[in-house]
């Protein structure tokens, strides 16, 4: 394969992505229809292990969950990599935005927290 395909390859795939992951306008060429269809499962995958890893957030954002996570999703044209900071930046999306309590400290910090609060 020469430079030049492998170049326009890479800009195919590119927007194929961006559509998928960002609702970028689909490429020319593909079925609208089931890109949308193939966005919305990606999204609510996403949106299930999200939830599986801050069950705190999937609370927060109660029955709205499904809506809360698509508009946290809309904001960012990329997700962040991996899973845990996409957990971790929803929860923190949610926070900002008054939906969910400010964290607690966790591990030794909230043993630590504990022990001075009773301390008093």
């Amino acid at each position: 394969m020469s430079d030049g395909a492998r170049a326009r390859l890479a800009e195919a795939q590119g927007r194929v992505v961006a559509c998928l992951v960002a609702g970028a306008d689909p490429p020319v060429g593909f079925d609208a229809g089931r890109l949308r269809v193939q966005a919305s499962a990606l999204l609510a995958k996403r949106r299930g292990v999200v939830a599986r890893l801050r069950p705190d957030a999937a609370r927060a954002a109660g029955p709205a969950l499904a809506a809360e996570f698509a508009a946290y999703a809309a904001a960012r044209a990329v997700p962040p990599t991996g899973y845990r900071a996409d957990a971790d930046d929803f929860a923190a999306w949610l926070r900002a935005r008054g939906l969910m309590p400010a964290a607690r400290p966790r591990g030794w910090a909230r043993l630590l927290f504990v022990f001075r609060r009773d301390r008093r």
